[in-house]
């Protein structure tokens, strides 16, 4: 077997997932672009065991170990897109890359309040110019 077809075929597929991965804005899609790219590093490392004729394989063990790696990203991955999608009312990325909750209604979360004593920093419970709890004048 040529090593020139499975490598071309691995680089065709990295390159449209990293185009996805750039381009687009779906959250979803931006997964299946990294999967795309993760496949293509699995072409790769079985392509070189074959050619190499490894007798441990550790082409291929790699490339299960791989895909174990991904499918427990994927999992985690759509687990946190659909809370976020069921927070915010929206996958797409742009509107994601602030952490914040969103100051009106048009973010769409559902879930917490955004008061003003919960921004305002704590004040200093120290002594100061006036009355003590216990009754006492400070100088």
């Amino acid at each position: 077997m040529h090593l020139a077809y499975p490598a071309v075929l691995a680089a065709l597929l990295f390159c449209v997932g990293l185009y996805g991965v750039l381009a687009r804005r779906n959250v979803i899609l931006v997964l299946m672009s990294v999967e795309l790219m993760l496949n293509a590093v699995n072409l790769n490392l079985v392509a070189f065991d074959v050619w190499l004729r490894d007798a441990l394989h550790a082409g291929q063990a790699l490339t299960l170990f791989v895909i174990a790696i991904a499918a427990a990203e994927i999992g985690i991955g759509l687990a946190i897109v659909l809370l976020v999608y069921r927070n915010r009312g929206s996958s797409d990325i742009d509107r994601l890359r602030d952490l914040r909750e969103s100051e009106g209604p048009q973010g769409g979360s559902g879930g917490g309040s955004s008061d003003e004593a919960s921004v305002t920093p704590a004040t200093d419970n120290g002594p100061g110019p006036g009355p003590d709890p216990a009754g006492r004048q400070h100088a």
